[in-house]
């Protein structure tokens, strides 16, 4: 725990004043007491005395008075948030190398298998859209809630040649970004983006008319959105992903990557066909740290299952430091509340 105002820590010297004030309020108290002739008289007069309970209202009390004192410095603590209006897109390699069978059945349908339980793990208000690259990338599924749609498109998939991961990362953020004039023609092949507002190369107008000019953000700030980017080669067409990376941090956009299949390079065969693919390992752990997000290496099925469960978590919520001032002083307020609530019902006063 942190104080964003730690000076008015200082304040809480007087909670010991306070204990000592409340100890002289009691002997002053027992010195004014009436002396009677007898001791017996004395009890007869004072009755069954309150015990412990006289004690109960001014600790609570006290207590309140500490919790208040710790709203006042302001204290900030690291805690979990859930996220509101979150969008997710799932970059996914449809290259044909993902028809290789060592991960089993293969690894496209490891990978839509592990999409879908993972899009069902979410809540329902998290939007998730879907962009399918290979030498080109397109977008199959803007973003939506309907589960069913995303697997419907998900169940649609391709297989091309070649791989352009920068693709990838760039249609996924023209498709978070659709008014941010983002160049994607030389990622689509297709002279208007399918599902955004403005054609290639268009630039993002303000309300005035007037062209607005583009301030980056700091990285991983967006918490709006992420993009998960899903391959099992390295870059052979395209633009190359770091400068993508670099565009995605700008604006704020973690990147979680996710690494599958070889990372030697090995010749791959399959239907009486052969190809040498290389998982670029370094290049997709480089995207990650540029844009705050993380890199995650899946060797088979269920390793790929096991890092979409881990990712589902991280998707709707977030660790951040928060300022819990409002919880002290809620509490403070909750103790005198019952200090003075038991003061009146075992006492009939307040203090």
């Amino acid at each position: 725990m942190s104080f964003i105002w730690p000076s008015m820590l200082w304040l809480l010297l007087l909670l010991p004043l306070t204990a000592l004030l409340y100890v002289w309020l009691l002997k002053r108290r027992r010195k004014n007491t009436v002396r009677l002739a007898s001791l017996g008289v004395a009890k007869a007069a004072l009755g069954r005395g309150p015990g412990w309970r006289r004690h109960v209202p001014p600790a609570l009390m006290f207590a309140a008075l500490a919790a208040l004192l710790f709203a006042v410095s302001r204290p900030t603590a690291t805690i979990t948030l859930p996220l509101a209006e979150r969008t997710i897109i799932l970059a996914m390699d449809v290259s044909g190398s993902m028809r290789a069978e060592d991960i089993k059945p293969n690894r496209l349908v490891a990978s839509q298998e592990a999409a879908k339980t993972f899009i069902a793990a979410l809540p329902r208000e998290v939007k998730v859209g879907v962009i399918a690259f290979a030498g080109t990338a397109a977008v199959v599924q803007a973003p939506t809630t309907s589960r069913e749609d995303v697997v419907a498109a998900i169940d649609r998939f391709q297989l091309q040649r070649a791989t352009a991961t920068g693709s990838g990362i760039i249609l996924s953020l023209a498709t978070l970004f659709p008014d941010h004039g983002i160049e994607i023609q030389h990622v689509t092949g297709q002279r208007n983006f399918p599902g955004g507002t403005g054609g290639a190369g268009a630039k993002p107008i303000g309300k005035d008319g007037t062209e607005k000019k583009f301030t980056p953000v700091a990285p991983g700030s967006y918490g709006s959105a992420a993009i998960i980017m899903l391959t099992d080669g390295q870059r052979t067409t395209g633009p190359d992903p770091l400068d993508a990376a670099k565009m995605a941090a700008e604006r704020g956009v973690r990147v979680y990557t996710v690494g599958m299949g070889t990372t030697k390079g090995e010749v791959i065969g399959f239907e009486g066909w052969s190809m040498r693919v290389r998982l670029d390992e370094e290049t997709l752990k480089s995207v990650a740290t540029i844009t705050l997000g993380e890199y995650f290496y899946a060797g088979t099925a269920e390793d790929l299952k096991k890092v979409y469960e881990g990712l589902s978590s991280r998707m709707v919520s977030e660790r951040k430091e928060t300022e819990i001032s409002a919880l002290f002083a809620a509490l403070g307020a909750l103790l005198a509340f019952v200090s003075a609530g038991l003061s009146v019902w075992w006492f009939g006063r307040v203090a």
